[in-house]
């Protein structure tokens, strides 16, 4: 599919990019060097955790921020599951990679379908949340086709962007990946389901519990 192949190349070009501002920009640096041996150091860290897994997505401190709640919520309720927290930005990695409410914290490979599968098969999650906006198609696509159960929060969408236009149709793809979508505002409600997105909610709901004792 052509939009897949641009997506493919559009991550390609940003990945150079960084690479070359890391030369002279701090930020991009450590982008540049949280990734560097990034599944390797993953497969260390998990090769002896045998308990279920919970993965949890942000792309930045904001959206950790608003998925921290219902993080520490599952890290009480869940105790018997390992939580695996990533981060896309160095500004939420480098300022949580401690984090107490999480078992492990890593960077989030750039998205790839080889990295995405290795990924999966890395972390075995047993549910995965993403929280707002940062998604990325491979790795959806992955998690989608291995069927663990993949919930999206805190989102919030506008008639504007890519979804909702005809030349949207991957980004479509990414939304019907997920078995839930929980979002901020009737609006976003509404679009998605304009789209043909289904099982989607306003705020909490106690359809977590079920989603992860399943």
């Amino acid at each position: 599919m052509l939009s897949v192949f641009i997506y493919w190349l559009a991550i390609r070009v940003y990945a150079s990019s960084v690479a070359i501002a890391s030369l002279f920009n701090p930020k991009a640096k450590l982008f540049v060097k949280g990734r560097r041996g990034l599944l390797n150091q993953i497969r260390y860290a998990l090769i002896n955790e045998t308990r279920p897994r919970i993965w949890m997505h942000c792309a930045s401190l904001g959206e950790f921020e608003q998925g921290r709640p219902l993080l520490e919520r599952l890290r009480k309720e869940y105790n018997s599951h390992a939580i695996v927290l990533t981060f896309f930005s160095p500004s939420g990695y480098e300022v949580r990679k401690n984090y107490e409410g999480a078992d492990y914290v890593f960077y989030l490979p750039l998205d790839s379908a080889y990295n995405a599968a290795k990924f999966i098969r890395l972390v075995q999650p047993k549910l995965c949340l993403f929280v707002k906006y940062d998604l990325w198609y491979f790795m959806l696509m992955k998690i989608a086709k291995v069927g663990t159960p993949l919930i999206l929060i805190s989102a919030i969408f506008r008639k504007d962007q890519p979804f909702f236009k005809w030349y949207g149709r991957l980004h479509r793809r990414m939304l019907h990946a997920f078995t839930h979508i929980f979002v901020q505002d009737a609006m976003s409600m509404q679009l998605l389901e304009r789209a043909g997105v289904e099982h989607v909610n306003i705020g909490g709901d106690t359809r977590f519990d079920r989603v992860v004792e399943a």
